[in-house]
């Protein structure tokens, strides 16, 4: 019960305050200037996201593939059932996103920046009461149940006894 109190407490808390949270959680801001250097050693296609996408996530069905613009460059985005592919044409480096995180990779030396989504945490751990709302809200829906009734029960707890005294009423 200790883990959900303060679980809720903390997103409850950033429900109201998110700035001051979430600087508490801020991560190392990434340039992504030094990208601008960097040059594909083959031309990116269509088809190069798709082959991309089947290496990161070979479980996976490609649902869309798409061209738009991405941090000011034009990309290819691949969406499967996991996140998304995000390979910048000009410079070959990629995104994988999904809802909690975003990692960046360059060609030559992999992983060089992860981001993490802490509204996308918060949120979901307030609603929910896990990460991912596949099993619905169910257990956080039970959990603020249980406050509810742990309210009402401290309430008339601390009521009943005043009004059932002779000479203690609530006006006096």
């Amino acid at each position: 019960m200790l883990p959900w109190v303060l679980i809720m407490g903390l997103t409850g808390l950033y429900m109201n305050h998110s700035r001051t949270v979430i600087s508490i959680f801020q991560q190392a801001e990434f340039s992504e200037k030094e990208l601008e250097a960097l040059r594909p050693s083959a031309p990116i296609t269509r088809e190069s996201a798709r082959i991309l996408a089947g290496s990161v996530w070979p479980d996976q069905h490609i649902r869309k593939i798409w061209k738009e613009n991405y941090h000011g460059r034009p990309s290819f985005f691949v969406s499967t059932g996991k996140g998304r592919i995000i390979l910048s044409i000009p410079t070959g480096h990629h995104y994988i996103k999904t809802r909690y995180t975003r990692r960046t990779f360059t060609p030559n030396e992999g992983l060089v920046h992860r981001k993490v989504y802490w509204e996308s945490i918060f949120s979901d751990l307030h609603k929910t009461g896990w990460l991912g709302g596949g099993l619905g809200t169910w257990l956080a829906d039970l959990f603020s149940f249980v406050l509810l009734l742990f309210g009402l029960s401290g309430s008339m707890m601390w009521l009943v006894p005043r009004i059932t005294r002779p000479g203690q009423g609530l006006g006096k």
